[in-house]
């Protein structure tokens, strides 16, 4: 994580989102730091609703710091998904009696699709 540096302390540095965008209802953001994360929408209750039309007409606000569908009313944090603070758990998949670890091991990790053209 990039740090500054204020008044002789260190500072961490949360990265921001460059770009957005949805891809098969997997939603993507590319960040400052170059990486790029992405979460299935159905991990929120009002994206998980939402036509494929309504989810690929997401924009990043707050300087890249958040994410807004502004038809379905929705903002979600850069930090938060970050982190994993999901609203749902994953699809059906998984049970809930797993440790969280052996979850994420057992799932292939998926490269994401090209970025849209501007």
């Amino acid at each position: 994580m990039p740090t500054t540096a204020k008044n002789g302390l260190i500072e961490a540095v949360e990265p921001a989102g460059i770009n957005a965008w949805v891809a098969n209802r997997m939603v993507f953001v590319e960040l400052t730091d170059g990486r790029i994360i992405g979460f299935p929408a159905d991990r929120f209750k009002i994206l998980k609703s939402a036509s494929d039309k309504e989810l690929a007409e997401v924009k990043l606000r707050l300087n890249g710091y958040a994410l807004r569908w502004e038809n379905l009313d929705e903002d979600i944090t850069v930090a938060g998904v970050i982190a994993g603070n999901f609203q749902l758990p994953p699809a059906d998949n998984y049970k809930a009696s797993e440790p969280a670890a052996a979850y994420k091991t057992a799932r292939k990790p998926k490269s994401p699709p090209a970025r849209p053209k501007k």
